[in-house]
């Protein structure tokens, strides 16, 4: 980055660490599944790789972290800090940024769906109605798009008080969530179709890193998936 050119904010979206339902491909919607050993041993490892001064991650800029109301991800945020829980920014769980809700379908394998539904899609066909209704796409599309606007209202009141590039709040987010409201979001943070969400990637402890192109808050881009080098981040 250029001395002296203002830094765009950012937005970190991490999944959960696994879960024996992430390993055996369940649906995990309100389901409250713990970590495995494994997951919080990964999670647990990765803090100090990508959270601190010079790294991917800096606490002095951040200035909100918004967690999923289930375990696996408040359990996530916690192993991944540890004792460097940042004190500059608020921590907000926020039931916005929760899975899919599943409905009749929670706990199951889309293998066992397909037997009564072939064609089924969850990108298409969302969740069933009845006694335990799940989320259709367009709720899901609706429900991100308000975590989508309340995060760009974050950034763009940082844009409008920054007097100088040495004085902006730099207002980056992180967001703990889940693997399909992940992809649901980087489609939506892209101004893509909420079914584009079928293409990308989110891996159990998985970290993508979204902002924006030419130094302007009208270019909302994905600037990594899975994940990135503060290097080739500040080559944006």
């Amino acid at each position: 980055m250029v001395k002296g050119q203002r830094r765009m904010p950012r937005v970190y979206l991490i999944r959960h660490g696994e879960t024996e339902w992430s390993l055996n491909g369940r649906h995990t919607g309100v389901s409250d599944i713990p970590l495995t050993e494994n997951g919080e041993k990964i999670v647990e490892e990765m803090g100090p790789r990508v959270i601190g001064h010079g790294k991917l991650i800096n606490p002095e800029h951040l200035r909100h972290i918004l967690i999923s109301p289930r375990q696996r991800a408040q359990r996530t945020a916690e192993l991944l800090f540890g004792d460097n829980k940042p004190t500059n920014c608020k921590f907000q769980t926020e039931p916005d940024v929760g899975e899919w809700d599943y409905g009749a379908y929670e706990g199951m394998l889309s293998k066992d769906i397909k037997k009564e539904k072939p064609d089924w899609s969850i990108w298409d066909d969302g969740c069933p109605p009845g006694e335990t209704p799940g989320e259709t796409p367009q709720q899901m599309s609706d429900r991100v798009d308000r975590v989508i606007a309340k995060v760009r209202a974050i950034h763009e009141e940082a844009e409008k008080t920054a007097a100088t590039p040495e004085e902006i709040d730099y207002s980056d987010v992180i967001i703990f969530s889940h693997g399909h409201f992940s992809r649901c979001f980087i489609a939506r943070w892209c101004d893509l179709p909420l079914k584009t969400g079928y293409h990308i990637a989110a891996d159990p402890g998985g970290l993508a890193v979204l902002g924006y192109q030419h130094m302007s808050l009208q270019e909302p881009s994905l600037l990594g998936l899975n994940w990135y080098t503060e290097d080739a981040l500040q080559r944006r």
